[in-house]
Formats: C-alpha cells, structure tokens, sequence
C-alpha cells in the first residue's frame, strides 16, 4: 500500500501535502513524490527514499502553487527507482496521476496507448493511467453535456480499468481542480475552512480539518476552489455524507517517545478502557455490544463462529477461538482471509462470520467479508477504523476505540483485539451454559486488565536488560500452549517483524516434533508459562531444551515457581483471570521484540519491505 495526499484550497500546497505525507509514511517509504499546479504547468519533484529527503529536495524549489498532489510509495510494481516514483505524468504533460492499488490489465492497456503515439518512462502500472486519461482528456469536448470535461476523462479511463486503484489526479489544463476516485484502497475527503484535501488516511487531514467524507468503492470526487461534488463512474450523484474524526491531532504524534511502536506500546492501558467502557451490564456478569444487531435469539441459532483475518490479526483470532470454545462451547474455525476467498469450503448453515481488521481496509480481509455475504451468511466486523469499508460492508461490528495505531508492528489494536474477543467469548456463553456466577468473576477479571497491563509495563527496564544480552542472536523459537500459543505466534511475527531475526512459534508440545532440532546455544527459546493443569507439561518441555543447552527466556505470572535455573531469565506478568491471560503474556514479548530491534540498530517504526496494511493482493 501507499500514501496519498493531495490539496487544492488557498496555502502553499507542497507545504501542506508533505506534512501529510510525513503522518502516512507508515503506509509506504521506498520513494516519495508531489506534483504542484504553478504558473500554467506542472511542477514535479520526486526521490527514492523517505518523506525527508522529498522535503529537502522540495525547499530548493519554489513551490507556491495551491493545488497539488503527493505520494510515498510502497513498491509493488517495479522497482525502487525515481523514474518509478510517484507522481506520473503522461507523456503529453496533460495529467499528473498518483496511485495506490494495482491494475490488473495495465498490459493491455499499455498496448492501445503505444498506437496512439503515447510513451512510457516508467516501469509501473500506474503510468498506463496517466496516458489513458490524457488520451480521454484530448478526446473530450469542453461542454460536455456528461459533465466537467476533466472528471469525464477521469471517469470514462476508469470504465476500462481491471483491478483496484485509490488515484489523484492533476491537469495543467484545468487548474485549481483535482479528481479522486477509490476502488478497492482507501481515499478520505477532508473538507476544510476554504480548502479540501484527500488523503489515504484521516491521520493525514486531522491537522487542517476534522471533518471528513469517506469514498466508497465507484465513486470519484470532483474537487475545486469552489466546493466539490461526488460521482459514481455511472454518473448518479451522491450526496455526501460529513463525517467528524472523534481524535485529535496529538494521538498521532510521538511526544517524548523516541518510536511509535513504544509509544503505542505503552497506550495499552488506556485502549483497554477504551475498548471495554461502556461495555459490561449492570449487573456486572456479562457484556453487551450495540452494535452487532443480532437478538440473543439468534445468537441461539448459532452452530459455529467463523474468524477470519491476516498476520497479527489473525492470531487474535486464534485467542478468540480457544476463549469461544472454552466458555460458550461453540465450534470456532480460524482462516487466513487470503486462503477463505479462493477456497471453496463447506460451511454450516447457521454460521456467524466475524472479520478482524485494525485499518477495516485490508484487501484480503474484505474479500473474505464479501464472499462471505455472497454466499448469504451475516458478517461481523472488528475494527478500529470508523468509516473503513470493513466496518461499512459489515453486517454489524465491533469498534476497538484503540485510538490511531501508527507503528507498522501492531500492538495496542492486537491487545485490543484480544480484550474485545475475551468479552465476546463471554457474551455468547452467558447466552448458553456459563453461569451468574461464574460471568460476575469472569468480568471482575477484565475489569482489572487496564491496571495489570500498567503493572506489566513496569517489567520494561528488566526486558530491555534482557534484550541487550540477546540481541546477537539469529534465530528464536517461541512457544506456548492453548491461548498462549497465538501469543508465541504473535512474539516470533513481532521479532521477524522489525528485527529481521528468524523467528518460529509453535505450541510447546509439538517441539519434539521437529523443532527440537533447531535447539543450540545460539537458539534461545521463549516460554509463555501457563498457570494450572498444564504447567508440569510446559516445565517438561523447557527441561528438553535446557538438557540439549538451550537458553531459556520465561514469561510467567507471579505466582508460579519455576524449578530452580530452569529459565535463564524471567519476566513476570500479574496473575490474572485465564481470560485475561493472552493480554498480560503478549506485553513482554511486544518489550523483547522492540528492545531487540533497536539493540539492532533497525528502523523500528518502518521494516523494511513492510507497510501498515495491505490494500493490494
């Protein structure tokens, strides 16, 4: 995926765009680009690299037009170079084009354009469209009686396209405009005192308006000095709908934090309250959601819960799972959305879909949702995106209220996921078998995450400790079991993430199954120590480790008592409720990954080839 802002109000627009690009840079940080309407033309700068050095490059220019548009590119079709940058301009200099998305027939496309005398000085898809439209654009009289002659350019170029595509466009001809249109990747309209701007994310807009229309799939917006006005590619006009961004420009800033990634790692408490307020009866033994517009009648019909998401996502939907099965005893499936849509499996009759998604834009995420309804099942959503497509499409939801999660490593929307999952589980077993009693104590228990999570955080100083003295090693393994081995999924997925060390999670017990091998000296093992009936077990399994001189790093509540030089280090986590578990587990091995990674000397907040969520397949 990747980041687009563009503007057209009465500021200095390479100004305002690049201070957007710099919000959206998460999104996408291989190359970056503007393109600036000025004096009867366009004006284009572009640079591999960062959002910084396409801000150094643009102070030595003078750029004083209005109206423009910019871009920070996560490559997907060809390389990392400055003649694949962003933005593109067709080749008669009539449009200037930036892209997110990809276009499937851009070969074809590529083909008619080169009969009709156009070049091509990049290795992209996205340059097809700057042609295509420059082609329409020569084509279209000036009083059309379809509309603006540079939104029908924009439009008839988008009849012919195959894929998916959020794009902004710019022509010298028609200045002080600017088109944007949306399929399949996100575009927002921020409508300002005398200005509007778009923008992939709102976190972009928050600084010059909170005010926001969220385009859906179809539609193009038609901006101008004087307004604008919203089209769908069949020309119905839409009246828009303004919606107001509830979070203010400072949740999207580091502050004293020297990395997203910690900053937002130590927000958890606060996104637990936020995601649980609100949302516990009155009398306290059980959970209510406003939003999933199912009777407990028909969460009564339910036979099975059908969870489906991807990377971090997914593993939330793992816990979510174990806590279903465990408390309301109902079967749960867990699928990668990406393998749901191409699979033609058979689904019980009365299934429940439920969709995972922080930015509710995930493309394969959505396609799962849609071949979901296609097939006539209720879906769910949890996201923390309002306005996403995810959580329009969705037949209901539940929103996480996490707040802006900027660091590409996802922590507080996962432990957010985790919580809202737990009271989920609760929710549902309180309709079948779990008793008042029971529901009163499993509350009780979430309550206190907030505060448990705050006390975990405490263990921050000793974890860095510990990652200095690991931050040699290339390979770890990780292993929990029951809800803690998504946890250990998640800790390796954290580890690989942003350190780039070889990581595996696995269930404790199947170590023995393969993965034992992999136990060296150079192989440190992290435990996620379960209190209870499995604990023996676990304590087993680290002693195989330990007799082939493996080293042992263990996370585990207070209360329990490792034989004595088991583990070569230990973190403790507050003991909790068992539903609480997964939460408290995760904060130390998101600590690990993060002190490790910056041991390392890596680029915490933008791994490399990573982008926050991926808009295309």
């Amino acid at each position: 995926m990747c980041g687009i802002v563009g503007y057209v109000g009465r500021q200095r627009a390479a100004t305002i765009m690049i201070e957007g690009l710099k919000r959206l840079e998460y999104r996408g940080y291989d190359s970056a680009g503007l393109a600036v309407l000025q004096n009867g033309g366009l004006t284009v700068v572009k640079t591999v690299g960062r959002v910084a050095a396409l801000a150094k490059l643009a102070a030595g220019k003078k750029l004083s037009g209005t109206s423009g548009i910019s871009h920070t590119r996560w490559a997907t079709h060809g390389g990392v170079t400055d003649a694949n940058a962003h933005p593109h301009l067709s080749s008669d200099g009539q449009v200037a084009l930036v892209h997110n998305g990809v276009i499937e027939n851009y070969v074809a496309i590529k083909k008619f354009l080169l009969t009709k005398g156009y070049n091509f000085a990049s290795e992209t898809d996205t340059e097809v469209l700057a042609n295509l439209i420059a082609y329409h654009l020569a084509k279209e009289p000036e009083n059309s009686p379809e509309g603006p002659r540079f939104l029908n350019a924009v439009r008839k170029t988008l009849l012919h396209v195959e894929g998916t595509y959020g794009i902004a466009v710019l022509s010298p001809a028609h200045p002080d405009q600017l088109v944007a249109a949306r399929k399949g990747s996100p575009l927002i309209l921020g409508v300002g005192d005398q200005e509007y701007l778009i923008a992939s994310d709102v976190s972009a807009l928050v600084s010059r308006t909170q005010n926001v229309v969220y385009l859906k799939d179809g539609e193009l917006v038609h901006i101008t000095t004087g307004g604008f006005t919203l089209n769908t590619l069949d020309l119905a006009d839409i009246s828009p709908v303004i919606d107001k961004v509830t979070w203010a420009v400072d949740e999207a800033e580091l502050g004293d934090y020297p990395h997203f990634m910690l900053k937002e790692i130590f927000e958890q408490p606060q996104a637990l309250e936020n995601a649980m307020r609100g949302r516990f009866s009155a009398d306290g033994s059980s959970a209510n959601f406003g939003g999933l517009n199912l009777t407990a009648a028909d969460f009564r019909q339910i036979d099975r819960f059908v969870f489906t998401s991807c990377g971090t996502g997914w593993h939330a939907c793992l816990v979510a799972e174990h806590l279903i099965e465990r408390y309301a005893r109902i079967p749960v499936e867990v699928d990668y959305a990406s393998e749901f849509r191409y699979r033609n499996a058979p689904l019980d009759r009365n299934a429940l879909f439920f969709v995972v998604s922080q930015s509710g834009e995930t493309i394969d995420t959505l396609a799962a949702l849609r071949e979901a309804k296609r097939k006539g099942y209720k879906c769910m959503a949890i996201c923390n995106v309002v306005g996403s497509t995810i959580a329009r499409e969705a037949d209901g939801g539940i929103y996480q209220h996490a707040g802006p999660e900027i660091g590409v490593a996802s922590t507080k929307a996962f432990t957010s996921q985790l919580l809202i999952s737990s009271m989920f589980a609760l929710y549902v077993a309180r309709m079948r078998d779990l008793s008042f009693a029971d529901g009163v104590e499993y509350v009780a228990g979430l309550r206190r995450v907030p505060d448990l999570a705050r006390r975990a955080l405490e263990q921050a100083p000793h974890i860095r400790e510990i990652a200095l003295r690991y931050a040699r090693f290339n390979d770890f393994l990780f292993l929990g079991r029951l809800s803690l081995f998504p946890i250990a999924l998640e800790g390796a997925l954290k580890l690989k993430e942003i350190s780039y060390i070889h990581a595996e999670g696995y269930p404790a017990a199947e170590m023995k199954h393969g993965p034992i091998a992999l136990i060296s000296e150079q192989c440190p093992s992290v435990f996620l120590v379960p209190k209870g009936e499995l604990f023996n077990k676990v304590v087993s399994s680290m002693q195989e480790i330990k007799a082939r001189k493996g080293l042992i790093i263990a996370i585990a509540p207070d209360s329990v008592e490792l034989p004595e030089g088991l583990a070569d280090e230990l973190i403790t986590i507050p003991d909790c409720h068992e539903a609480a578990l997964p939460i408290l587990a995760t904060i130390p091995v998101q600590l690990l990954s993060y002190y490790i990674a910056v041991a390392r000397k890596c680029d915490v907040d933008k791994p490399r080839n990573l982008a926050k969520s991926v808009t295309v397949e």
